[in-house]
């Protein structure tokens, strides 16, 4: 039945399973994705950085250095990702 959830919704459950401790190195995790949905892919670079744009834009993830990426859950709240304001000044 995975074929049927979206990437990054297996890509939680995926590192969900892993643990807190273990985030995962992007390409691994993508190779599981792939493998779980039995997607055919063309072109693995191409499948890789589509992938990887989907988890990289979804808040449930962090980026935990040296390509690897866990859940924004596992970390404490001054290393989440924080959201770029804008300020603007008067002239």
């Amino acid at each position: 039945m995975e074929e049927n959830i979206s990437e990054v919704d297996l890509a939680y459950q995926i590192l969900s399973e892993a643990g807190k401790d273990n985030p995962i190195y992007f390409k691994k995790l993508i190779r599981q994705i792939i493998a779980k949905k039995n997607k055919v892919v063309q072109n693995e670079a191409a499948a890789i950085s589509e992938i990887y744009t989907m988890i990289n834009m979804d808040s449930r993830f962090q980026h935990a250095g040296d390509g690897l990426w866990g859940l924004t859950d596992w970390y404490p709240p001054e290393t989440k990702r924080r959201t770029a304001t804008k300020t603007t000044t008067a002239k």
